[in-house]
Formats: structure tokens, C-alpha cells, sequence
């Protein structure tokens, strides 16, 4: 386009030369006693040379103007320049564990760069690992007055709250950072664990419908957050004497949580409390598909809790029928079997529930009770103290027995709760036999350091889990 135009203006030039070179004429200018007398080329030319002297002219004055302007964004980007690469720097200290040299970078990147959001969370990050929670905090409070940054001093200050412990201060955080960014998958689970550990279950509830609205968390996920919240509401109506509100709520609960012993438990305990213990019986019957457990084979007898122990060990065969194959069917059977006199029979599922943890290839064989109903076995029928001992022996350094592990700490509870005892997670127990294996030698040799963590703001805050699996 270029290229044409000037040839355009060559062509006109040419044009306009060749006219007035075919039109010869003169030309006379008086003014103030002043006399010019020349042809009209030689005028034409003196005006074109004097326009092009102007715009010279002109443009080395507008070439002036700006050269302060142009010096002005030369240093800035400069700067600029050299605040990302100290800047990169600070990173890579970070990521090396060099805290200090981070902390240094961010301070010399953040005067470079005027203030930009980045070096302040470079030096909150690196505040942190060197355990300075004042000035971590004023780092995070100092993105909040940005709309723009807003959300990552929320999450910077909410992780904070979460290491001191300051489960209120945490909440609140959350809240306005759920205002902030209502999508982020970690904020809702982070959201929901602070209201159950206030108990507010009510809170928690609308939290998780929230999620389950924008379908930011796995569906089934949900479902079993939301079998625990109704649990936890029927705890509530139950201790408010709303007894029939307590067995509808605990119905739900073991309807979307059949993996759980403990929710099935609690609405046949509110089934027999009014009355239903035909219902009582079905729910513990329904729950045994899915999930055997030595409180539902207890809380089955108690049904008839005067029943002779002949009618005890019929009902529990009645019982395992729903889950003939599972160790806790055959474990109840045989004590049942033991406390009515059934030698047989508690010998024939004794065997059978050591000859499936023989084959399973479980670690250490069989679990301690297992081997103590053998030595029980042993000393009642025929009498064999020798069996015995060596039963009991073996007791001692055999698999633990299945309790409640959390998936997010590993810490074992005899008792299901809605939160782990150690870590605080919510939802995170699950009916297991706790894992005896040492921990491999390479995960020690290239684990951090306790005061390194990983790197800046990737992660959620560290007080967050990955949610446990469902289909285990």
C-alpha cells in the first residue's frame, strides 16, 4: 500500500512539472515596497521546497515531544525486564527451599515492579516457610485491596487461619472467598469441613446443595456428604426428643451412605426406640449387604434381647445370609455358635474364615480376634489347652483387627465419627483393617523437609485432603 501511494505521489509530481513546463509564465509579488518577478516553476518549486522544510520541521519538534515520553516506557520496560527475571529467581529459591533468598528477590522484585500482585505473594509464600506469620499477613492483607488479586490474599490468609487452628477465623475467609469464586472445588470441600467441625450442620447442608447445584464435585461424592450431614441432623432431632423426624432423616442417611455401618445402626436403634423392630430388623438386614459390622450383628440380637442363645445364634444365621462370603458374617456366627454350646458349627465357620485369610494372602494371617474366637474354640471343646495357647499366642502378633481408618491421616478409631478425631477431616472414616506396612524407603529419602512446602499457592491450603474414594 505503501509502494503504491508513493508512486502515486511520484506520478503526480511528474504530472504537475510537466504541466507547468508546457505552461511557461511569470509571476510579479509587491508587498511593502518589495518587488519578486519570477516564473511560476520556479515559484511552484520555492513553495513545495518551504512546505517541506515545515514539515520537517514539525516533525522534529513532535519527535522532541515525545522523546521524554519514549525514555520514560524504555526505563519502565527495562525495569520491568529485569523485576521478572529477579522475580524468576525468587521462584526457583523457593521451589529450592531457599526461604530467605526468596524473601530478599521478592523485596527487590516488588520495587521494580511497582507494586505488581506477584512479588507479594513471592514474599508472602516466603514469609511463611520462614515461620513470620506477621509479615506473611501483611503481604496477603496488601492483595485484598485489589479486585483483581482479592482472591489470592482470601486463600493466602484462609491457609493461615487453618495452621493456627483458628477454625472461626477460617470460616469466615471461606465464606468471602466462596463469594469471590463459587466454582473452585477445594474453597466448597474447605467450606464444608469448617461448618461441620462448628456443628453447623444446617450451614453445611446449604453449602453442599450449593455444590451439588454447580456440580463442582463428583455427584457420589455429594451423596455420601450428604448421607453424613442427615445423620448428624437426625443425632440432633433425636436428642430433641423428635423421634420420628430423627428415624426419616437416619432412613436417608443409610440410603445414600451403604457403605457405612453406623448410619444403618442409628436409624434401627430409632426404629426400636419406637417401636418398628420388624423395620429395625430389615434395615440392619439391608445394611449387612454392604456393609457387615460387629454393632449391627449386636444391635440385631437386641431386638429380642431376652432370646435364649440358641435363638441368638438362628437369628445371626438368618442375618449372614445376606453376606454369606464376608469374615464378619462367619465371625458372627461362630460366636454366636460358641455362647450356645454349637462346637460344630462354630468350628466349621472358624474354618472357613481361616482358610479365606490364608488365601486372601492377608498380612500377618489371621486377624487377633479371629485367632482369640479359635482359642475360645479351643479351651471349650474338646478341651485342648496346648491348641490353645498357641492360638493365643498368635493373637498377639496377628493382623489388626478392621476398625474406622481415615483416608486422609491414617489414624484408626474404634468408633464412626462425622469427623477424625486426629486430623479433624470430615468424612474421611471408613470400616478398614488399618494398613501395617512400613513406609517405603524411598518415599522417606525424597520427602521434604517439615519447613518446605510445595510450591507457592498451588495446592489448597494444607489443612485439605484429597476427599476419599467411594467405590473402595
Amino acid at each position: 500500500m505503501r509502494r503504491l501511494l508513493a508512486l502515486a505521489v511520484i506520478v503526480a509530481v511528474g504530472g504537475g512539472a510537466a504541466f507547468l513546463a508546457d505552461r511557461p509564465g511569470q509571476v510579479e509579488i509587491t508587498w511593502e515596497g518589495w518587488r519578486i518577478e519570477t516564473s511560476v516553476a520556479v515559484l511552484a518549486g520555492a513553495v513545495a521546497l518551504a512546505a517541506l522544510v515545515l514539515s520537517a520541521l514539525l516533525l522534529l519538534a513532535a519527535a522532541l515531544g515525545r522523546l521524554p515520553e519514549r525514555m520514560r516506557r524504555r526505563r519502565a520496560a527495562r525495569r520491568r525486564q529485569i523485576g521478572e527475571a529477579i522475580m524468576t529467581r525468587g521462584l526457583v529459591a523457593l521451589a529450592a527451599g531457599d526461604a530467605a533468598e526468596a524473601r530478599r528477590h521478592a523485596t527487590r522484585a516488588a520495587a521494580l515492579l511497582d507494586g505488581a500482585p506477584i512479588p507479594l505473594l513471592l514474599a508472602a509464600e516466603a514469609a511463611t516457610r520462614q515461620g513470620d506469620v506477621a509479615a506473611a499477613q501483611q503481604s496477603y492483607t496488601a492483595l485484598l485491596a485489589r479486585k483483581q488479586t482479592a482472591f489470592l490474599g482470601l486463600r493466602g490468609l484462609l491457609g493461615q487461619a487453618l495452621r493456627a487452628g483458628d477454625d472461626d477465623a477460617a470460616r469466615r475467609l471461606a465464606e468471602r472467598a466462596s463469594q469471590l469464586r463459587p466454582d473452585a472445588d477445594w474453597l466448597l470441600e474447605s467450606l464444608l469441613v469448617l461448618e461441620a467441625r462448628a456443628g453447623d450442620w444446617a450451614a453445611a447442608r446449604a453449602t453442599l446443595a450449593g455444590a451439588a447445584q454447580r456440580q463442582t464435585q463428583p455427584a457420589e461424592r455429594v451423596r455420601h456428604h450428604q448421607a453424613i450431614i442427615l445423620h448428624e441432623l437426625s443425632r440432633a432431632a433425636e436428642r430433641s426428643g423428635e423421634l420420628r423426624r430423627a428415624a426419616g432423616l437416619a432412613a436417608r442417611a443409610q440410603a445414600l451412605a451403604a457403605d457405612l455401618a453406623e448410619p444403618a445402626a442409628h436409624h434401627a436403634r430409632l426404629l426400636i426406640a419406637l417401636g418398628r423392630r420388624r423395620a429395625a430388623a430389615k434395615a440392619i438386614e439391608r445394611a449387612w449387604r454392604t456393609a457387615p459390622h460387629p454393632d449391627l450383628a449386636r444391635l440385631y440380637l437386641d431386638i429380642r434381647p431376652a432370646a435364649p442363645p440358641l435363638a441368638c445364634a438362628a437369628s445371626l444365621q438368618r442375618l449372614a445370609r445376606q453376606n454369606p462370603e464376608a469374615e464378619e458374617s462367619r465371625l458372627a456366627i461362630a460366636d454366636a455358635a460358641l455362647a450356645a454350646q454349637l462346637w460344630g458349627e462354630a468350628r466349621r465357620h472358624l474354618g472357613l474364615a481361616v482358610a479365606a485369610a490364608a488365601n486372601a494372602g492377608s498380612p500377618g494371617g489371621p486377624s487377633r480376634r479371629l485367632c482369640l474366637l479359635m482359642a475360645r474354640l479351643e479351651e471349650s471343646e474338646p478341651g485342648d489347652p496346648a491348641a490353645a495357647r498357641d492360638w493365643r499366642d498368635r493373637a498377639i502378633g496377628a493382623a489388626p483387627d478392621p476398625c474406622y481408618v481415615c483416608s486422609q491421616c491414617g489414624g484408626g478409631n474404634p468408633h464412626w465419627q462425622a469427623l477424625c478425631t486426629d486430623c479433624g477431616g470430615f468424612d474421611t472414616l471408613a470400616w478398614r483393617r488399618p494398613s501395617i506396612a512400613p513406609r517405603p524407603i524411598q518415599d522417606v529419602l525424597v520427602a521434604p523437609p517439615a519447613g518446605a512446602a510445595a510450591p507457592p499457592m498451588l495446592p489448597a491450603p494444607n489443612s485439605l485432603a484429597p476427599p476419599p474414594r467411594w467405590d473402595k
